[in-house]
């Protein structure tokens, strides 16, 4: 299951929830999930009530059964509560035709977004595969940035197209303190709300690229990772 919840102020959606439906056979009576559900409920409203902004917590759950399809969806649910946490506008495009999953909306555009989320550990290493499953990777003309979520140190890398479509397999090591390859997109949400120009040489900015996104990334010149 991952799990993704964030505290923000009062919305007329209170919860978002991710379920899935269940089948049995005879061969395994145990309920094996097959499907899932998304629903919204919305925050009864009393007049009587004081007008008073308080903080809300709103929850996106998704659960994947052992497949790759299912796990992309629980990846996406993952990014859509984390980035809708941050302000982001996202979008979700109609079928599974596109090369990417979601779209991102920033100023006076949009950023074709895909994610991938990996949660084995092995040889000091979180492994990610940037090819779909035809073995085609992915390029700056169907994407615009590979998006990373390690779900057991929930830990997220924003990484350009450019960058990532160079690399056949790409590995994160978050414990690593600033030191492997693509840690400087760690957390770097800001990535999402600035232009390419803004992004800096090498993607190492010199001015903080979105205080309004509220979260600094590895990079940041404000000073360590987290809330700004």
């Amino acid at each position: 299951m991952y799990r993704d919840k964030t505290t923000a102020q009062a919305f007329p959606v209170c919860a978002v929830r991710l379920f899935t439906t269940f089948r049995t056979n005879k061969e395994n009576p145990q309920a094996q999930p097959t499907g899932c559900a998304l629903f919204a409920m919305r925050k009864r409203t009393d007049k009587l009530e004081k007008k008073q902004p308080t903080a809300e917590l709103i929850e996106i759950q998704a659960v994947a059964d052992d497949n790759n399809k299912r796990r992309g969806e629980a990846a996406e649910a993952a990014f859509l509560a984390r980035a809708c946490g941050l302000r982001f506008a996202v979008c979700k495009p109609w079928g599974d035709s596109e090369r990417y999953d979601l779209v991102v909306g920033y100023g006076k555009g949009f950023w074709r977004v895909q994610v991938k989320a990996r949660s084995v550990y092995s040889r000091s290493k979180y492994q990610v595969t940037t090819e779909n499953y035809r073995g085609r990777t992915y390029t700056r003309e169907e994407i615009d940035f590979f998006v990373v979520y390690i779900v057991p140190e929930n830990v997220w890398y924003v990484v350009p197209i450019e960058i990532a479509e160079s690399q056949k397999i790409m590995c994160f090591n978050p414990s690593s303190r600033g030191k492997a390859k693509y840690e400087k997109y760690r957390e770097a949400w800001c990535l999402l709300d600035c232009s390419r120009k803004a992004r800096g040489w090498k993607d190492i900015p010199v001015l903080c690229r979105s205080k309004e996104v509220g979260v600094r990334c590895a990079v940041c010149p404000l000073g360590l990772m987290g809330k700004v």
